[in-house]
């Protein structure tokens, strides 16, 4: 704040850039969103091959994420033994490729909208799975908020106008295999002190997510595409679609490393309900009074559960400072009983 109580020109900046960063992830978030699901909709462009669209993406993010680290050598590797690889990488990889093949799917299902509040069980998925693997305390505020949110999920699916079970299934199974995805992260990598950012995770998980995706591919896929000869590849569809995919990682890069991923989660929400305004006003997808209902019981646990975050983030962070600060005034007084020490020591010398 300036003299006058006016926000300087560095503030104003950062909070500029913030929103910046928070818009273009909002609106390439919304676009892949948006996109996949007129790709894969029977009443759009009718491609019904989520796992053929996921494997183009995992190829054009796995090659451009080999030029950004391995050839330009814009983004720095992370120094991975191949035991590492094989027992943390591959496990995540499968993990993804399984969440974005089943939530893929969905989109031939259900509408954006209710897509949107199913997926506000993803809080629900990743505290309940870390408490199963010991990764997270179970509390009993906790889960009452956890289920608060699965309660106006709940509300919202008996609300739903175009209700199909086995869409439900197929995005339910996604957010499960998504937080376990989350949970594992934190297991197998961050606690060996590995950090992957959205370009690195691309460069050693895309690989994964290519190769498992192709087993299910062959069986389920390529018999259908090769009986149907009516298809021919839309080098525009398909690679401003890739494209719109690749640069949602790049803003996810830029939005947590220039804020926080508390800041992307709050953003989610506000995409969220986005979605589900585009979907009821262009989609034309039916939005009943109760999955609004529903919906916004979700959306206050949701905000209650980030809300609980960022207490926990600021006092674990006052907490370290309070230690760091307590480090700092033990290692100034043993300096200072150290030079007592010395002087007394050169005193006796001198009489």
């Amino acid at each position: 704040m300036g003299k006058d109580g006016s926000v300087s020109d560095g503030v104003l900046k950062k909070i500029i850039l913030s929103y910046t960063y928070v818009s273009i992830w909002i609106f390439l978030s919304f676009t892949v969103i948006v996109y996949n699901k007129y790709i894969l909709d029977k009443k759009m462009y009718n491609w019904s091959f989520p796992i053929s669209l996921t494997m183009i993406h995992m190829s054009f993010c796995a090659s451009l994420a080999f030029l950004l680290v391995r050839v330009f050598r814009l983004v720095e590797p992370v120094s991975m033994s191949r035991e590492l690889y094989l027992s943390s990488v591959v496990p995540i990889g499968a993990l993804y490729a399984l969440s974005l093949w089943l939530s893929n799917s969905a989109y031939i299902y259900l509408s954006v909208s209710f897509i949107q509040m199913l997926k506000a069980l993803m809080p629900v998925a990743v505290y309940s799975i870390g408490v199963m693997l010991k990764k997270e305390n179970y509390k009993n505020d906790t889960m009452f908020n956890m289920l608060s949110i699965s309660l106006g999920v709940a509300v919202a699916a008996y609300g739903e106008a175009r209700f199909d079970t086995w869409g439900v299934i197929l995005q339910l199974g996604a957010v499960a295999f998504e937080a376990t995805r989350l949970v594992l992260i934190q297991i197998l990598l961050t606690s060996k002190g590995i950090s992957l950012n959205p370009i690195t995770s691309l460069y050693y998980v895309a690989p994964c997510c290519f190769v498992f995706l192709s087993v299910p591919w062959l069986i389920v896929e390529y018999p259908v595409l090769k009986e149907s000869s009516s298809f021919h590849f839309d080098f525009a569809i398909f690679g401003t679609n890739s494209l719109c995919a690749f640069a949602l990682n790049l803003a996810v890069f830029l939005l947590v490393g220039k804020t926080s991923a508390l800041t992307m989660n709050v953003a989610g929400v506000v995409k969220d309900w986005l979605l589900i305004a585009f979907s009821w006003s262009v989609i034309k997808d039916t939005v009943t009074p109760i999955n609004l209902f529903g919906y916004g019981l979700a959306f206050l646990g949701v905000a209650y559960y980030n809300h609980a975050k960022l207490q926990a983030m600021k006092a674990k962070e006052a907490q370290k400072k309070i230690a760091q600060s307590d480090e700092e005034s033990g290692r100034l007084l043993e300096e200072r009983e150290g030079d007592g020490t010395g002087k007394r020591i050169e005193l006796q010398n001198k009489d």
